[in-house]
């Protein structure tokens, strides 16, 4: 059985900075919890390690959807792993952001089970935000950018006019 997460944040930089840091994947070990490392394997494809309560799982997950300063949505593409999600970007102000992070995932075994069934996963993803937020305002910048956009699963151009 399946389990969603969601969570929010306001964090006092400017959208695009928090958009821009939050496509770095390959930073996300630096404020997310049990996310041992992420792989930028190209574009639009991403491959995780992660350690929660001990289990350790491999998966790779894709970006099915991306617009600037907007929004980023993917989800895993084993067979054996459900993971999929998406992370929304709201200006509120010249320097403030909103987040807003959807999570479902598929616990496996008792130790994920009993974490889910406890909302340790819901802590943890509350807590996550939280060191994103410690982070991005610690640096006042981002650490690096894609401004790319994709829609379905495939990267288009900048005017959305076809597939690069």
């Amino acid at each position: 059985m399946s389990t969603t997460l969601t969570a929010s944040t306001e964090v006092d930089v400017p959208v695009r900075v928090a958009y821009d840091q939050w496509t770095q994947f390959e930073s996300f070990p630096e404020f997310l919890g049990g996310v041992d490392r992420v792989t930028q394997l190209s574009s639009t494809m991403t491959h995780w390690v992660v350690s929660i309560g001990g289990v350790k799982r491999e998966f790779d997950a894709e970006i099915v959807d991306q617009v600037p300063d907007r929004h980023v949505a993917w989800r895993s593409v084993d067979e054996e792993v459900l993971h999929r999600g998406s992370v929304s970007f709201t200006a509120l102000g010249a320097d403030r952001t909103r987040i807003d992070l959807e999570i479902e995932w598929e616990p496996e075994g008792f130790v994920e089970q009993a974490g889910a069934a406890l909302q340790l996963d819901d802590l943890q993803v509350k807590s996550d935000l939280k060191r994103f937020k410690e982070f991005i305002e610690g640096r006042g910048a981002e650490t690096g950018a894609w401004r790319g956009e994709v829609h379905e699963g495939e990267r288009t151009d900048r005017s959305g006019s076809g597939v690069v």
